[in-house]
């Protein structure tokens, strides 16, 4: 089966090299002619675990292509899968411009059946106005040539994207016409023989389903960290709170650990974007208006704490800062926690020395040389007043608080994850302020 997928980008390259890896011809379109160069040299312009190699394989054994123009590889090809960027506008919708130009490229080039498939992120009803588009163009050409579209939603977690993709827990297509299903049913097989479901809905349904998703994961972790804040006024321990509810089989223990708030890709976006449709549509979502709001709230709690500890006599103070990207395993720094902590450090007087093992050249070319860039854990230390732990990186988790204490100017550690034991700290006479509960100093 011929497939092109439209968008290099996250979802697109990992669904396109998955696809290969099954013994798909795939062709992988986008604009962006550096990125495209890059991908023919078999290189990832993104950091996901075991990506590049898998690239590296189907190329090499021309299952996996890559262009700047659909229209040049469409002859031939069966579906088309549509997986640009849908950005947020100013207010909170999603921008559908790059959504509905794939659909108008379909329609301009195709001479045959094709089924183009929406595997963006995008608000319940964009299926209508892809097809629409798709028409409008055939019928510029005065060419009635048959056609379907499907919505197939991705469940992609950032740093194991590839194991996500090839064991999946379900796949959800909405379709609405048989054809549309046998293809994405033959596409999908290889994918189901671990025995979990192909969830055949209506398209509505399916583009909704997304959506539902990360909204509820973005409301457990707003409502641990709203119960966090509160576990530490009235002296419990948020990790067993944790514990408590997580072995209810009616909560589970998923999605349960209080930080510094959630960013990403995908979270802060989708969250947005139903809030925006429910809006248009006359029905509020205060529940995730809410979720919105204490995740803004907690990505400044770190900073409120090191304000507090010193009194607000933290002008000319140097944070050491551990971690930038928004989760382990990926260079993502989209709607990072640690860029709201960099605004709030360089505003109060502060300077910073950071590290990260895989996105600092991401940061800084969101941020340039505002902050200190370091190569290592303990360079980061030095001389520093203070610690922030941003990201929980594995190489983080095993401190020698004797040469921590040893470097820094003033040891004291601000843990936005609760990675470290307070115990094991407490033996070096550091102070530790973990989120959710409060550690004997």
């Amino acid at each position: 089966m011929k497939i092109a997928i439209v968008g290099s980008g996250y979802v697109g390259l990992v669904t396109g090299t998955c696809l290969a890896e099954v013994g798909c011809d795939v062709c992988c379109v986008d604009i962006d002619e550096k990125k495209i160069a890059r991908l023919q040299r078999a290189e990832s312009p993104i950091y996901e675990p075991g990506l590049e190699e898998l690239l590296k394989k189907n190329i090499k054994k021309n299952r996996l292509t890559f262009s700047t123009s659909l229209e040049s590889i469409i002859d031939g090809v069966d579906v088309v899968f549509s997986a640009v960027g849908t950005p947020p506008d100013e207010d909170g919708s999603a921008d559908l411009q790059y959504v509905l130009e794939v659909a108008r490229t379909v329609g301009k080039s195709m001479n045959h059946y094709i089924l183009l498939v929406t595997k963006s992120t995008v608000p319940v009803g964009t299926a209508q106005k892809v097809r629409h588009a798709i028409r409008e163009e055939l019928q510029r050409r005065g060419v009635d040539i048959p056609f379907d579209v499907a919505s197939n939603p991705e469940f992609l977690k950032e740093g194991d994207a590839i194991g996500d993709f090839m064991n999946p827990d379900r796949i959800v297509v909405g379709v609405d016409s048989k054809r549309a299903e046998e293809l994405l049913q033959t596409i999908y097989r290889p994918f189901v023989m671990n025995g979990r479901p192909i969830i055949v809905t209506d398209i509505a349904s399916a583009e909704m389903i997304k959506y539902a998703a990360n909204a509820m994961l973005a409301t457990r972790i707003s409502f641990m960290n709203d119960i966090a804040n509160l576990c530490e006024v009235v002296g419990a321990d948020v990790n067993m709170v944790r514990q408590g509810i997580g072995s209810d089989t009616r909560i589970g223990n998923k999605f349960l650990l209080a930080g510094i708030g959630y960013g990403g890709s995908c979270f802060p976006k989708d969250v947005k974007a139903l809030i925006h449709t429910a809006d248009q549509n006359g029905c509020s979502l205060d529940l995730l208006k809410a979720v919105e709001q204490i995740n803004e709230r907690q990505k400044s709690v770190l900073f409120n704490k090191f304000y507090a500890h010193f009194k607000g006599n933290v002008a000319g103070k140097t944070v050491a800062m551990l971690g930038l990207s928004f989760k382990p395993n990926t260079d993502d720094m989209r709607e990072a926690p640690s860029l709201v902590l960099i605004d709030l450090l360089r505003k109060a007087g502060c300077s910073i020395r950071a590290y990260d093992p895989v996105a600092m050249d991401e940061c800084k070319r969101r941020i340039g040389d505002t902050v200190t860039y370091c190569q290592n854990l303990y360079e980061t230390l030095e001389n520093a007043d203070a610690l922030f732990v941003v990201t929980e990186w594995s190489e983080f988790k095993i401190m020698d608080f004797r040469k921590m204490k040893d470097l820094m100017r003033n040891a004291v550690i601000f843990d936005g994850r609760n990675i470290y034991n307070p115990n094991d700290i407490a033996k070096y006479g550091i102070p530790y302020f973990p989120i959710g509960y409060i550690a004997k100093q």
